[in-house]
């Protein structure tokens, strides 16, 4: 192994931790689809997931003298089928479309059914039989030689409804979507219906529109291995956070194990922001200052590379460079050939590096032998599996004797995608890979040459963006920055267009995932603006482009989207938002402005802008009934919130002209935006605040699009509007935070962090963001940062794992500007 020069040494034992608790933790966190997290505070509590859910297993042990400590994940132990699913073997049933009385009884007659191959679907990619019609109903008899002592599962992957019958009573129903094989634990009462010999698994499916599927099996838990007995959970000591690493400290018997991931996403480097690769560094030493014998093991499931579990990979083992290898890609290979949200990468290859200096020993296997490859010596003479599902990656490191003098092992992460994104039917390829003859093993290789480099660099971004969010808001508040630095940047792809513009492309993760979503982007924007503008200017130049150059848009306001991820061909969502995205659009163009220095950005797409400020000029003081970016909560008309959004979007138009030296223009429609603020505080006054809709004073919402007004200094709105309504806050505060209007008591943390910024004193910024922070640490619900949540409790509305928790930067952004 490379010598770490003493700095380095004496830098990573200075490691900048700022956040010890998270709702999630990332660990290997790039674009949409590789994006690994621990959903529990003790990293060897649970199998660590995609941010959808998915296990994406990573498993680490420790050997010390001949005892062995489990410190990351757990060990993957495939349920076992009674009845297998589709996914695991396909199999035959008897099936109509038609009801008929009885269907679910044992006695019912299916002679005059169909006979049909799961799984069913109105998608001929993937169904073994279509079905397209509003309802199926289907039949499958199966026998059981003995009943399961462990606990019994349904397997479902359904689209819609489905009402579940075995031997003719019902064990199941609910009006819902699983869009994967999801395993329910059903009641040992329901088990008890299971019998020796023959059973009837009888199921009804809806479908009310959209996709169609209908796909199930039953299954029990694994049986206990015996190498369980043998492995001891290690003492987790502490976990911190910074911008781009999450450190844990491990106490193993007599050595301790400080354990590092870092995704070195740096915001102000596009080059190594784009690397799709991450560092896992394990740090041993004693901790009695003896010698101990000792011996590592990492194992990453090729699950990392599937959508779907029951999907088979192709595996290979191989050197380059100054690294060993290990690869994994589904057999299918499905380039771009799937959208959608709860959905994980199965085309491109996952890899896992070591360096050839280390010496470590690498071979592959299945899940349930992996953790045998360790304990048993000579495990490197097996064979390795050309193929398989749920293979892991396994690598060994023999430390041999370890004293007090740490010892470091280092493993990469990889993950080559071969092409990221669609963008009006031209595949691109990542970023990364711009420079030609680019390869994922030269990438590889390099991120390990410059591996003291590169944490050098994430070091010095840990402290800026640290530093510059307690010198904005307080610990408190940059706590939560940390939190959602990573889980912002990492819900975005960055290509180059056909036409040469950087594109930084969202996701819009737990919600429709649509791709570059206007209204994603918009709560996202003061990260990037306060970091790096021309990253903010990518997520606007698909849009521009799509909405002035493709000839596919023909609407005098701006679109909604570009498709659903990865595919960005035009918009996906059945309904505009007219005034919400066309002043999202603008009041983003001129942020880029004034962020920029000149106008140069908006030059490019004058004549569009012009006819979207148009729009806002004739619909924007009183909106019709329509979305705005809260569409969750419904339409609504005279939406005061949504009118400040057009009144700032006439001002930021003038304030571009006049940056581009039309002076006339500018005079215009500054007029024009002053004259509309003031009609507003008359049409939204309520006494001691101003309304959520002009017609109705007994309601309230938070009116967060105020805060470009404060920090462009567009003077618009006077001060004691921002006062007034602060006041009336600060009376409506919940125990998770500030709910979004008086119609429900959910919030969006976002927007409360927009909201804070609003106030004219540290006291009032506070109170506002703390309970944030309450809900951060506190909630029950654990998965990544979810940004829609219950005021009352802290539980989860909706959303999780999305880039508008990049919103939360908005007073690092007002600071840097204010200056």
């Amino acid at each position: 192994m490379r010598t770490i020069t003493i700095f380095f040494l004496f830098l990573a034992n200075q490691i900048f931790a700022q956040v010890n608790k998270a709702p999630a933790y990332p660990l290997i966190t790039h674009n949409p689809y590789l994006s690994v997290w621990s959903f529990t505070d003790e990293l060897n509590a649970s199998t660590t997931k995609h941010w959808t859910g998915s296990d994406q297993s990573l498993l680490g042990l420790i050997k010390v003298d001949g005892k062995t400590f489990r410190f990351l994940g757990k060990s993957e132990k495939p349920r076992e089928a009674i009845l297998a699913a589709a996914d695991e073997k396909p199999y035959q049933c008897k099936y109509t479309e038609t009801l008929q009385e009885g269907w679910m009884n044992e006695s019912f007659d299916d002679s005059r059914w169909k006979t049909g191959t799961a799984p069913f679907s109105n998608d001929i990619s993937y169904a073994k039989t279509i079905w397209k019609t509003k309802d199926v109903w289907m039949r499958r008899f199966f026998s059981v030689n003995e009943i399961p002592s462990g606990k019994l599962y349904l397997k479902l992957h359904n689209d819609d409804g489905v009402d579940v019958y075995l031997n003719g009573e019902k064990i199941y129903n609910c009006v819902c979507v699983n869009h994967k094989a999801t395993y329910i634990e059903l009641d040992e009462s329901i088990k008890n219906k299971l019998r020796k010999g023959k059973n009837l698994l009888a199921i009804h499916c809806e479908n009310t529109g959209g996709d169609a599927w209908l796909d199930a099996g039953l299954s029990t838990d694994p049986k206990p291995s015996a190498d369980d007995d043998l492995i001891i959970a290690a003492e987790q000591k502490s976990v911190d956070m910074n911008a781009t690493q999450t450190i844990y400290q491990f106490a193993c018997g007599k050595v301790d194990l400080t354990l590092t991931f870092t995704s070195p996403l740096l915001i102000n480097d596009l080059d190594i922001l784009s690397r799709p690769v991450s560092y896992i560094s394990f740090k041993v030493k004693s901790n009695d200052e003896a010698a101990h014998e000792v011996r590592l093991y990492f194992g990453a499931s090729t699950d990392l590379a599937v959508d779907m579990p029951s999907q088979v990979v192709n595996v290979q083992q191989y050197q380059s460079g100054n690294l060993s290898l290990l690869k994994a890609g589904t057999v299918e290979q499905p380039i771009l050939k799937k959208k959608g949200d709860d959905l994980r990468i199965d085309w491109g290859y996952a890899f896992v590096a070591v360096p050839l200096a280390q010496k470590a020993v690498q071979n592959i296997s299945s899940a349930a032998s992996a953790v045998k490859t360790f304990f048993t010596a000579n495990s490197s003479a097996k064979p390795n599996p050309a193929s398989g599902k749920s293979l892991v990656l396994n690598t060994t490191f023999a430390l041999g004797k370890v004293n007090s003098k740490e010892v470091e092992r280092l493993v990469m992460i990889g993950y080559d995608d071969l092409y990221a994104i669609q963008y009006f039917k031209s595949n691109l390829k990542g970023w990364w890979k711009l420079k030609p003859g680019t390869t994922i093993e030269n990438v590889l290789n390099q991120s390990y040459k410059e591996y003291n480099s590169v944490l050098s660099k994430c070091e010095a971004l840990n402290k800026m963006i640290y530093d510059d969010a307690v010198k904005a808001g307080g610990e408190t508040y940059a706590k939560l920055c940390i939190t959602a630095y990573r889980q912002s940047v990492a819900a975005h792809s960055l290509v180059k267009s056909p036409q040469g513009e950087l594109l930084w492309f969202s996701k819009e993760n737990f919600s429709n995932g649509c791709i570059n979503t206007v209204d994603v982007t918009y709560p996202s924007a003061p990260l990037y603006l306060a970091y790096n503008p021309k990253l903010m200017a990518g997520m606007l130049s698909g849009i521009f482009y799509f909405c002035d150059k493709s000839g596919l848009y023909k609407y005098p306001y701006a679109a909604h989207d570009l498709g659903t991820y990865p595919l960005a061909n035009g918009q996906a969502y059945g309904e505009g938002m007219p005034v919400e995205e066309s002043g999202n659009m603008i009041i983003l163009t001129a942020a880029v402005a004034k962020a920029e220095g000149n106008a140069n950005f908006a030059k490019q797409h004058w004549k569009t802008l012009t006819q979207w400020v148009g729009y806002l000029e004739k619909e924007g003081l009183d909106p019709a009934n329509q979305l705005c970016t809260d569409d969750f909560a419904g339409h609504l008309a005279r939406n005061a919130n949504l009118s400040v959004k057009a009144i700032v979007g006439v001002a930021c138009y003038a304030m571009m002209a006049d940056m581009l030296g039309d002076h006339a223009t500018y005079e215009k429609y500054h007029a024009m935006a002053k004259d509309m603020a003031v009609k507003w505080q008359e049409l939204a006054n309520a006494g001691d605040h101003f309304a959520l809709t002009y017609n109705d004073k007994n309601t309230w919402s938070q009116k967060y699009n105020l805060v470009w007004d404060k920090i462009m200094q567009l003077d618009l709105f006077p001060a004691d509007v921002y006062s007034k309504e602060i006041a009336y806050y600060l009376t409506k505060q919940n125990a998770f935070g500030l709910p979004l209007d008086s119609r429900k008591t959910y919030t969006k943390s976002d927007w409360i962090m927009w909201t804070a910024t609003l106030t004219n004193n540290q006291q009032d910024f506070d109170k506002l963001v703390e309970p944030i922070y309450h809900y951060a640490t506190s909630t029950p619900t654990r998965v990544p940062l979810c940004d829609w949540h219950e005021t009352t409790d802290g539980t989860q509305v909706g959303f999780q794992a999305r880039s508008v928790v990049g919103g939360y930067f908005i007073k690092v952004l007002a600071d840097k500007w204010k200056k």
